[in-house]
């Protein structure tokens, strides 16, 4: 079963995020818990963590992309 994984909300107000860096690339294995990547706000650099157990399969935001929170940035499968 195919997971999305979104950019969460990091604080009222921030609507978009940056992305620093992937932690993961696309073909690995993750587990629930292990930080996917860095995003950045104007106030704080966070690590986004994987929801699920699989593989991430699809990555669809690039290091440097300007990403709305709650979008789709991967997908574990």
């Amino acid at each position: 079963m195919a997971t999305e994984i979104r950019i969460p909300t990091i604080d009222e107000g921030i609507e978009d995020v940056r992305i620093v860096k992937w932690l993961k690339q696309k073909g690995d294995q993750v587990k629930a818990g292990d930080a996917l990547l860095e995003i950045e706000t104007d106030k704080a650099t966070v690590e986004v963590e994987s929801t699920a157990d699989g593989v991430l399969k699809e990555v669809m935001a690039n290091e440097d992309d300007t990403v709305a929170v709650n979008a789709v940035v991967a997908i574990v499968e």
